[in-house]
């Protein structure tokens, strides 16, 4: 069945068969098929780290362990480095979309203090191409392998794909990133009570409405989204929200939602990731047009998040933003700045 896999992963990539063979054993018969039955996992405080892990270098995959740090929000924001494996995204361009340039780039943003990777191998920026699941899991797979060998921070999957998040875990991912909030793969809820990785939800729609009430949209999706994730036994302490600033929404919507970020915390009751990096409101507050250009815009958007409830930062330029964040926490008189 994972031929087809093999397959498409065939561009010189050693090591992606165990990967995808350990996808396989994960996907054996479950005798509890209604996701509601599913027990949450025991020890929720920390992820669970799942095994086997395999390690990547330029010879192939070689058994190796590496356990990943627990995922704690709250003392301080955390910052997310994003690692775009497309030949299309909206932010590089399609800079790191070999294997071995997005496991190098991971490390740097590693080195420049990320918390977090989000790894992503299908655009969601307007007007993408659809990747299919073989082309994703091609692209995925090897990247989470690498980077699980080398390294103990979290790794996030950003995918809308129950196959490959699964795929995914096997290969050392710990967070599924789901932006359709498990409203458009029925298994994600299931995939991710079954492996006990913490989750983010995040709101979506598929165009901008400027007469929507955005802020009373994005609570009924993601409280919607949250109730599915209970109910398929995904315990409270790995749910994650997500507003999905510039999906589906205007400029001054995106705003309205970093600007009542609190508000919409505190109404849901769970921790937020806020991912303005880079996107249009920057650029339609500035006047940068370029992607590349809007890091300055990114830092004060991300900072007012921070300020107001933001547990996540998912940013493209890690250091500056852990830099600021440092300072942050001198100016508030806080000594949890992020190490480097």
């Amino acid at each position: 069945m994972f031929d087809k896999y093999l397959y498409a992963l065939g561009r010189g990539v050693r090591g992606a068969k165990k990967a995808l063979e350990q996808a396989r054993a994960a996907e054996a018969p479950d005798p509890v098929r209604d996701a509601k039955d599913v027990t949450p996992p025991p020890g929720d405080a920390a992820i669970a780290t799942p095994a086997p892990r395999t390690k990547y270098d330029s010879s192939g995959i070689v058994d190796a362990v590496i356990a990943r740090a627990p995922l704690v929000l709250g003392e301080r924001p955390l910052v997310m480095g994003v690692v775009n494996v497309t030949p299309d995204s909206f932010s590089d361009g399609g800079k790191f979309y070999d294997a071995d340039r997005a496991i190098a780039h991971g490390m740097s943003l590693v080195g420049e203090g990320a918390d977090i990777l989000d790894i992503g191998g299908e655009s969601t920026r307007p007007n993408a191409t659809p990747v299919d699941e073989d082309e994703e899991l091609a692209r995925v797979v090897p990247v989470i392998a690498g980077l699980a060998a080398q390294m103990s921070q979290q790794i996030s999957v950003d995918t809308m794909k129950a196959r490959v998040a699964e795929a995914a875990i096997a290969a050392g991912a710990t967070v599924i990133n789901d932006v359709w909030g498990f409203q458009r793969d029925g298994e994600m809820a299931r995939v991710a009570a079954a492996h006990g990785v913490h989750c983010v939800l995040m709101h979506n729609r598929l165009s901008d409405d400027p007469a929507a009430d955005m802020f009373a949209e994005v609570r009924t999706f993601l409280s919607r989204s949250i109730e599915m994730a209970l109910a398929a036994g995904v315990a409270q302490s790995k749910i994650i929200v997500d507003p999905g600033i510039g999906f589906g929404k205007t400029a001054a919507q995106g705003y309205e939602l970093v600007r009542r970020l609190g508000e919409l915390k505190a109404a849901l009751g769970f921790p937020i990731l806020l991912g303005v990096s880079r996107k249009r409101l920057i650029g339609a507050a500035t006047g940068r047009s370029a992607p590349t250009e809007r890091m300055a815009g990114s830092l004060a958007a991300g900072l007012y998040g921070a300020m107001h409830g933001a547990d996540i930062v998912r940013v493209h330029d890690v250091a500056a933003h852990v830099d600021a964040f440092k300072v942050l926490a001198a100016i508030e008189g806080r000594t949890t700045g992020n190490a480097r």
